[in-house]
Parts: C-alpha cells; structure tokens; sequence
C-alpha cells in the first residue's frame, strides 16, 4: 500500500514538474486564437505575466466581470510588459473555446492580454505546475521568474472583495519593471481548478 502510495505520488510530481521562483522560465511554444505561433522566447529582454484562464470559472468571471484583469493587463502592456493568458483547459472541459470562440470571448470582455494562448493537451500548464485559474506568473526580462501564484489575497468570486484587496501580480509588476527585488514572491494560488484532460 506504501509503495503503491509512493508510486502515485511522484507520478503526480511528473505530472505537475512546478516551476521555482527564483529559476529561469521554461521556454513554450502554442498557438493564439489568431492560428500565430507565440512562444515565451519570443519576448525575450521584455518582463513577461503568464495568466492561466478559463471563462467559465467564477473566481475568473469575478476578475473579469469587474474589469479588474483587463486593467491589470492594459496597465502591464503600456509599461512595456507582455501578457499572455493561457487556456489549458482540455476539449469538453469547462472553459476550453475553439480558436474562432476564443477570439470572439476575449473581444466580448474588452481582453488588453496581448495574446491569448490555447493549450489543450495542457503540456505547457503542466510544465508550469498551474492548478488554478487564475493562476499567475511574472518572468523578469532576464526570463526568471520571479512571482508565482494568486492575483491577490482575497480568494473569493465577489467582485466587491477587489477593491480592498492587496495585488500581488500589480505589485510583482511594479517592483520588477522599477529593476527592485520583488517583496512577495509566492502565494497560493485559488480559484477552480485546471480543466486538464488526464
């Protein structure tokens, strides 16, 4: 029982291979809603957020709804920062859209990202350890990554708790962009989880 308990349990490390703080970014490559090919290298010298999403989940409808994220992003891209948001979710699960619907959806809720990425076999959330959506990351211009986990401390889907809520990605963003050590590093990340298909 204890070996086969052993057995599944670095199976599951395998699986999710998280990523460190601290530690260059794995490179990626996928495709955007647009059929472009975008990888991480691309931006290489730029600071770079990585946004795990899915549109059907309420934690990412509280962000979103609210224009919290769309801020977020819009506010990241005109200091020179790239965004990306990244769908893992597999085809049939919640939040996985087809090319065309993910075009559509990130038109519909005024998306500032500067490219939305499907990933549906969910290899580069998995490479990433993402478990959550939203799940967030900062990669510093020298490609290390220097922030990983939840948008901000307040873990819950009412819109209301956003305002009086500390933004650790804003924050992660602000210290790194002003060439300053990043003051939190990791949090936990909360929200559903990532649709991925095995």
């Amino acid at each position: 029982m204890k070996q086969a308990f052993l057995i599944l349990l670095a199976a599951t490390a395998l699986a999710y291979a998280d990523v460190k703080v601290g530690q260059p970014a794995p490179d990626f490559t996928l495709t955007d809603c647009s059929g472009k090919s975008v990888s991480l290298s691309d931006f290489k010298g730029k600071t770079v957020v990585l946004e795990w999403v899915n549109h059907g989940c309420p934690f990412v409808v509280k962000h979103y709804g609210s224009g919290n994220m769309q801020k977020l992003q819009a506010d990241a891209t005109a200091k020179g920062a790239v965004w990306l948001s990244i769908c893992s979710s597999a085809p049939e699960k919640q939040g996985h859209m087809s090319a065309a619907d993910a075009a559509k959806k990130c038109t519909e809720v005024e998306s500032a990202a500067t490219a939305y990425l499907i990933d549906e076999s969910g290899e580069v959330g998995k490479k990433y350890g993402a478990k959550r959506t939203p799940e967030m990351y900062v990669v510093n211009a020298e490609g290390i990554l220097v922030y990983h986990g939840a948008i901000d401390d307040k873990p819950s889907t009412d819109p209301g708790d956003i305002a009086g809520s500390k933004n650790f990605v804003a924050a992660a963003l602000e210290e790194t962009l002003a060439g300053k050590p990043v003051s939190t590093l990791q949090t936990e990340a909360y929200g559903c989880s990532v649709k991925y298909g095995n």
